[in-house]
């Protein structure tokens, strides 16, 4: 297998299961990738440009560790830029009592992942709010999940072991509005009828955050074509609605009660 720049983490640990104890001797901030939970939610969005930038190392790192293990390198194929952050007009604009501070490096010296207290942050958010994230690296698996969920953000690299990362809950756009609406429960019964006796249930509503959504992502991963997914789940899933589309499913949603709805999923 030849890799490059952009090749993505996932890819390499798949094609060599080597390749993790490799990657992780790099650099101590990859030992995360041990949890198999967050290895499969971030490892499949970070390629090896952007893993030597939250590292703190470079890509050439990376190579002379996986070369060993069969690999073949491309050196010629340049990482794709990062686009530099401009200070957006959301932190210009902050005045004192107007953010709301995460420090998570507390919970990654005691080995765990922080993503679970992350992700429950951030639903509080409102519109027109921002939360800032204390970290010792640039979450950037993270800024491009919560890009497609409608935040701006905003890295300031205060020291080799200090970075903030500031997240803008912007307005919902008129597409996004309708995006949301056309996961309704509108032609529910037609649906369940189309797919009659082609139907999968799960039940992920006993599952603690991420998992759910993991959860769901390996069931469509096995899903047969014809097959619907049903999902009992305990609330709307926001995080795994832009998921579902870069996949091609599309995706109904039916409330039962406050604590409990009801997923339709499907190839588009």
């Amino acid at each position: 297998m030849t890799i490059n720049a952009n090749t993505k983490i996932a890819t390499i640990i798949k094609h060599h299961p080597a390749a993790l104890d490799a990657i992780v001797s790099i650099s101590p901030r990859f030992e995360k990738l041990r949890n198999p939970v967050l290895r499969k939610l971030m490892a499949g969005r970070t390629s090896v440009g952007m893993a030597s930038r939250i590292g703190g190392c470079n890509a050439d790192d990376f190579f002379a560790k996986l070369q060993p293990l069969g690999f073949e390198i491309d050196r010629t194929t340049a990482a794709v830029a990062v686009e530099k952050n401009r200070l957006p007009d959301f932190i210009a604009s902050l005045q004192p009592g107007e953010i709301a501070v995460l420090d998570v490096r507390p919970v990654l010296a005691s080995g765990d992942d922080p993503l679970q207290i992350i992700l429950e942050a951030i639903k509080a958010v409102q519109p027109g709010e921002v939360l800032k994230i204390v970290n010792t690296f640039e979450p950037i698996p993270l800024i491009a999940l919560l890009k497609k969920q409608g935040f701006e953000s905003y890295v300031d690299a205060v020291s080799d072991d200090l970075v903030e990362t500031y997240f803008y809950r912007k307005a919902a756009t008129a597409k996004q509005t309708l995006d949301l609406q056309n996961t309704s429960s509108s032609n529910w019964d037609e649906i369940i009828a189309k797919f009659e006796n082609r139907i999968q249930t799960i039940d992920v509503r006993s599952l603690e955050m991420p998992l759910p959504m993991i959860t769901i992502l390996d069931a469509l991963d096995k899903l047969s074509a014809d097959t619907a997914l049903y999902v009992h789940h305990k609330r709307i899933p926001v995080f795994l609605l832009p998921e579902l589309a870069q996949r091609k499913f599309e995706c109904r949603v039916k409330a039962i009660s406050d604590s409990e709805v009801h997923l339709l999923i499907f190839r588009a």
